[in-house]
This record gives structure tokens, sequence and C-alpha cells, in this order.
């Protein structure tokens, strides 16, 4: 066609007038030539408004490219398709998709052409408002985690510092419930009356009771990563068999044990062994209880790579090499409002008596303990998957050796410096120690047992301390009594002060005994620490 012709005939307006979306012509020097119904309605100007004016100007068009070189697009190609922001007569901006198609003369020259326009202002503010919407309620489950995880730290802490004393005194209970029970046998043998037997009953409850409380204890300090743990590397899988056994006795018949699928190439974990059984236990207990009707417990395990978007969701997680540990049951699942609170301590949905609401929050603190991840997924009448994390590590060999041998406490005048800051303690630990033949020297800090070292005019044997206590802590007075008496043994308590034995003391089980301890557990102990010496 000439650039003469019209570009669109009448009917092409009567048929463009039908469309639903603006459609603008335009020729070849790009000015309106056609605007149809919906054009007027969308952008406010008139039909008489808008021919003759170039759409670029009548509509403010914002363009994602310098204009020529979308037109020099359209000339090439015969069209272009993108996205505008245009300005309606009254002031509004909408966001157009559009699609250009060029017109041509008898030449090849681009004589004009037409854009069809689709108003996507409101998809996109609907979707903005979604995307708005979703990153809104994921920084509320981010924040709800971090809560928890903060919730769970503080709790753990409180319940660390309430172990610590609660453990001291304890000790104090049992161990002067075995005096007196020491003493009323001997007055039962002499007088050989009955009632001395119902006496020593009472007080064999008494010690009884505060062992069962000891015990609590110890599962409140593994949920606070504050009770003692040797980790090693370890094998999940060979835990995993090794109480395979035990596992289906205590889920009983009704319940199936499947342990599969295992990762034949599983890479090594470093955890303490006894405590890794305690989760397979407890998570086993906790299946158990949610399939009354029996069902299928399901454990597998499996090496995972944790990426940096996996790990941003989760607090204290960061990206690397796991091995995952898994267990899931079909029981009856549980409501996002216990979800929240399952590894909380004495949280429990279980009838008074029937559990003391310290089993997950044990296995909680136990994982952590490991520096691995923990959490839950369960929906009523769906069952519950549990899932922990934990840092992949190289496998290492120990050399074998025989046992500790357990030799009597010697009833000689060996020497043990105590030091023990809690009165009531130090004064049953010097008397249970005093019974078994030991000279004991007793003192409530590091300052005074630095100065016995350097006055005592005989030998010193041991050196027993408490592992926290004011102004000097125990591996610190033991270095200063060391630089005195060289290789002396030293044999240390605690009823708390995990992390300070991981980050600040490196020290082993096999120097450490844990409060409460009975007199035959202090004993044996000290016989180990003097074996030890003498090889």
């Amino acid at each position: 066609m000439s650039p003469e012709q019209p570009l669109f005939s009448g009917a092409d307006a009567v048929f463009l007038d039908l469309l639903p979306d603006p459609v603008i012509g335009f020729d070849a020097e790009r000015r309106i030539v056609l605007w149809n119904r919906a054009a007027e309605q969308t952008y406010g100007f008139s039909r008489s408004e808008a021919v003759g004016q170039r759409p670029a100007e009548l509509l403010s068009i914002r363009f994602p490219l310098p204009r020529v070189e979308l037109v020099q697009a359209m000339a090439e190609t015969g069209e272009w398709k993108g996205e505008l922001l245009e300005l309606t007569k009254d002031g509004r901006e909408l966001t157009v998709e559009t699609h250009w198609l060029a017109r041509y003369d008898d030449q090849g020259n681009v004589a004009g052409g037409v854009a069809i326009h689709r108003d996507i202002t409101a998809r996109l503010r609907d979707q903005r408002e979604r995307e708005r919407g979703q990153a809104s309620a994921e920084r509320e489950r981010l924040q709800g985690r971090m809560l928890r995880s903060q919730r769970l730290e503080s709790i753990g802490e409180l319940a660390g510092g309430i172990a610590h004393d609660f453990n001291n005194l304890l000790a104090v209970i049992i161990n002067y419930a075995m005096l007196v029970d020491g003493e009323l046998a001997a007055v039962q043998r002499a007088s050989a009356e009955e009632r001395w037997t119902s006496i020593r009953g009472d007080v064999g409850e008494i010690r009884l009771a505060a062992e069962r409380a000891a015990r609590l204890t110890h599962q409140l300090l593994t949920f606070a990563r504050q009770d003692v743990a040797n980790p090693v590397a370890v094998d999940i899988n060979g835990s995993i068999r090794r109480v395979e056994e035990l596992l289906q006795r205590t889920l009983g018949d009704q319940v199936q044990l499947v342990t599969a699928p295992l990762a034949e190439d599983l890479q090594a974990i470093r955890a303490d062994p006894a405590q890794l059984e305690q989760v397979l236990g407890n998570l086993a207990v906790n299946g158990r209880d949610a399939m009354p009707d029996g069902g299928t417990l399901t454990i597998d395990t499996a090496n995972v790579e944790v990426d940096a978007e996996y790990a941003a969701a989760r607090p204290g997680l960061s990206p690397g090499a796991y091995v995952r540990l898994r267990v899931s049951d079909t029981g009856s699942g549980m409501a996002p409002e216990v979800v929240e609170h399952a590894f909380d301590p004495f949280f429990t949905t279980k009838p008074v008596g029937q559990g003391t609401g310290l089993g997950l929050a044990t296995v909680y603190g136990m994982i952590r303990q490991a520096r691995g991840h923990a959490e839950f997924y369960s929906e009523p009448g769906l069952g519950t998957t549990f899932t922990a994390l934990f840092p992949a590590t190289q496998p290492e060999t120990s050399p074998e050796g025989p046992p500790p041998v357990m030799v009597p406490a010697p009833t000689c005048t060996q020497t043990i410096l105590l030091v023990e800051d809690e009165d009531a303690l130090r004064e049953v630990t010097r008397r249970i120690l005093t019974r078994a033949g030991y000279q004991v020297v007793a003192v409530s800090n590091g300052s005074a047992a630095v100065d016995i070292a350097r006055t005592h005019a005989g030998s010193i044997d041991l050196l027993l301390t408490d592992v926290v206590m004011p102004g000097m802590l125990g591996q610190q007075l033991a270095v200063a009594v060391r630089e005195l008496r060289p290789s002396l043994p030293v044999l240390y308590m605690s009823g708390f002060a995990g992390s300070v034995l991981a980050e600040s003391m490196n020290l082993r089980t096999d120097d450490l005994i844990e409060k409460p301890f009975t007199a035959r557990e202090l004993l044996g102990r000290i016989s180990m620490t003097a074996s030890a010496k003498r090889e």
C-alpha cells in the first residue's frame, strides 16, 4: 500500500470496537489513526482527542528500552512484545502487556502499525500482594522458629541453673541418708529391735526419692546441654542395630519396627553413643504412645547436603554435609499447637502420672549437644516424623586397652584435698572419705586450696574439686596446684558446667564424677584415679 492509503478501513474500526482490549493504530509518523472503544474506556481519552496524537506523548509512555530500538526491532521482525508503563487521562498509572504489529508499504517500508494492549495492572498488584503476603508469612514463620529456639535456649539455661543447685542438695540428701542408714544398721544389730527395720525403711525411701529426683535433674541437664557427654565418632546405623531388639520389645507386639532404608555408605557423626541410643529409645516410646491400637515405627538414615536456603529457614543450622536420622510413626499425630511445645520440658499431653514431659526435651538436648538440629512434622491423623540432622565427621580409630580396674578404696593415710563451695556437700563428702580411711583437707574455694598445696607438710595424693566455684574454676585450680605439686591426680565434681566443660575445659568423663553421687560411686572413681596414676 502507499502511504496515502488509509491504514484501516471503516470495517476494521467497527470490528476492533468489539474487542475487550485497547487497540491503537498508528501511521508512519507514529500518529494515532485508530482508537477503539476499549482504548477510550481504558485511558479516558475520546477518539477525537486521541486521533492525530502520538501514543508516547498522549499516554506518557515509559519504555523498557530506548524507543528507537523497539521501533527498529518491530521493523526488522514485524512485531515487538513487552510491557509498558502508561498514564491515563485522570493520572492513573497502568502497566500493559503490548503486542506491536508492523504494516508495510509496497516498497517494504514500515508504513505504520497496530498496538494491542492488555491492562495487567490489577493482576500485577494482586501478584505483588500475594508475594508480600507470602514473604510476610515466611518472615513470621522464621520469626516463630527463632522465638521457639530462643525460648528453648532460655528454658535450658534456667533448667540448667536450677539443676546445678538442686544436684548439690540431692547429693547431700542421698549421702546423709546413707550415713544415717549405716548408723541405724549398727544400732539394729546391737539391739535386735524390730522398730529399727521400719526406721531404716523410711530412710531408704528418702534416699530412693532423692535418686529419682536426681534422674529428673539429669534429664533437665541433658535438655539444657549442660550434662557431661563423651562424644566420639559414631556410626548411627551401628547404634540402631545394637538397640533394635530392645526397641522392638519396648514397642510391644502391636507396633511393627522397620529399620530401612539405612544408608550403606553412611558417614560418621560425633556424639555420645549412650546418648544417641537414649534418643532412639525415647523416640520409640513416644511413637508407641501415639499408636495405642498398633501401627508402624520406621527408622531410616541418609547422607544429606544442607544448602544455604534450607539452613536459612532453620535457626542454628549451617550449610554442609549432615547425616539424617528420621523416625516416623503412623500414630495419631499432633496438632500445630502441640508440635510448637513438643520440646518444652514438662510439656506433655499424657494424663497426670503417666509422663514427666521430659522425654522429647531430653532428645532435643542430646541432639543439640551433638551440634545437631531437630524438628517435627506432624498432622492430626497422619502420624509424626521426627528428623535429626548431625554434622558428618570422619570415623576415628582408638587403641583398645583393658577396661579400668575397680579396686577397693584403701584404708590408709592417703590425703585428699577436697574443694567444694557448698558447705553441706563438702561436709558429707568429707565424712564419706574419712570413713573410708582417707586423710581429708577440706576447703571452700580455690585460693584456700592453693595455700594448702603450698604449706601442707605431707603429701597430697588427690585433688577432688568442684568444677564451677566462685573466684576460680576447678581446672584453673588444678593448674595452680600442679605448679606446686606436679603430676597430682585430679578428680572433678560437677552438677552443671556442661558448656564450660565443652568449650573451655575439654574434660573427659574419666576425669569427672557427676553430682549427685553416692559414697560407692565416689570411692570407686577415686580408686580408678589412683589406679591410673600407678599405671
